[in-house]
């Protein structure tokens, strides 16, 4: 029953979502004719787009359905800024109406004062959401290197330097395939990483159609390895533990709630990783399970895809956590909603003891498109300080 109901109550909404746009940029703006239908054509095209492009990587293969979900989530990107200007508009002119009755002028003349300001306002919403999406679309399209340093005490002479590539949330499938993610692997080997990892969200869809727009991670080089650690999306298809062995298939050593030692000239620091802090049965996130046994003492790098996990270890000896999912918002002004639900939205900050390093990602979940939220590949660099 769940299931049914959830895909008819989403049908729904955007049916309503659709028809509210289609009341005041089309209705309340006079729009008549073949403008009004052109209009009205873009609101239910992108409607219809916007709810197909969620089946790509699932029900539809993206071998050919991609150009659905590309459109279809681009499509949302608009959608989120029309409906944040809708609102503006609407409160300006609230506010328009509200003025004029307190004067007690509410006439004729103040209706179509406000009656321009809805026309000409909505008409360069368009043009902006238009011009931001187009911005987005391409700022999206170019993870660039994010340079960072990260002193960590009492780390061994023989790391200091060391260089960490952090790859998260690549969201490949429904908009993006494996020519985002050689672009990607070019990138990020070109920096010459001691060692990589993986943060999780990698892919949406299921192993069968989207597994391939994940194969050039493969060739991903580094000497000390390649980790990774599985994020929320891990689990929306297929099931994580069968994305975290296909995982393996590429090279890549996933941490399920474990440790492992890194070795470098004859010093050792520990990588610990959990799963996702949603991940469902057997697949919980256990931290005490992940860190037991290992030698205290030693310097300890924490990965968990969510920056909230940090809470999971305070106490624990956690040096450096790396994780990801905020995008740093992804779509400006969603960053501030992000940080009511996580300590860190992007960059270093510590959350109770724990430094934890958050990227905005590599890709884009949803739209392609990021506004004020550049995709990074983040290369850390770690630097040693005293124990004193």
């Amino acid at each position: 029953m769940r299931t049914f109901l959830i895909p008819v109550i989403g049908l729904a909404l955007v049916g309503l979502l659709t028809y509210w746009l289609h009341r005041r940029l089309v209705v309340a703006t006079g729009l008549r004719g073949g403008w009004a239908r052109v209009a009205d054509g873009v609101l239910v095209v992108g409607a219809v787009l916007g709810v197909t492009a969620f089946a790509v990587g699932g029900a539809l293969n993206p071998a050919w359905a991609r150009p659905i979900g590309f459109l279809g989530f681009v499509w949302w990107a608009v959608l989120f800024y029309l409906i944040l200007g809708v609102a503006l508009i609407g409160l300006v002119s609230l506010v328009i109406r509200g003025i004029a009755a307190t004067r007690g002028v509410e006439s004729s003349a103040s209706r179509d004062l406000r009656g321009r300001w809805v026309a000409w306002s909505s008409a360069a919403l368009v043009v902006i959401v238009a011009v931001t999406v187009g911005y987005g679309l391409f700022e999206a399209s170019r993870p660039q290197i994010s340079e960072q340093h990260v002193a960590v005490s009492g780390l061994p002479e023989q790391f200091d330097g060391m260089r960490i590539a952090l790859i998260t949330d690549l969201h490949v499938g429904p908009a993006r395939g494996a020519a985002f993610t050689r672009k990607v692997v070019d990138e990020t080997n070109a920096q010459k990483p001691d060692l990589i990892i993986l943060g999780g969200d990698l892919a949406d869809g299921t192993i069968e159609h989207v597994g391939r727009d994940l194969e050039p991670l493969r060739d991903l080089r580094a000497p000390l390895g390649v980790f990774g650690v599985s994020g929320n999306h891990e689990y929306y298809a297929d099931d994580g533990g069968s994305w975290l062995d296909f995982w393996e298939t590429l090279g890549i050593r996933p941490l399920r709630n474990e440790t492992v030692a890194i070795h470098r000239d004859g010093a050792t620091l520990d990588l610990a990783g959990v799963y996702d802090a949603t991940a469902p049965d057997p697949w919980e996130p256990d931290p005490d399970k992940a860190l037991s046994g290992r030698d205290e003492g030693r310097v300890l790098i924490y990965l968990a895809h969510q920056p909230l996990q940090a809470d999971d270890v305070q106490g624990r000896g956690v040096d450096l956590q790396l994780s990801g999912h905020t995008h740093g918002g992804q779509l400006w002004p969603f960053g501030y909603a992000v940080s009511v639900a996580q300590p860190v939205v992007t960059g270093l900050k510590n959350v109770g003891d724990v430094p934890v390093y958050v990227s905005r990602g590599a890709g884009a979940w949803g739209p392609p498109v990021r506004v004020m939220a550049p995709p990074e590949i983040t290369m850390i660099t770690l630097r040693r300080t005293s124990t004193s």
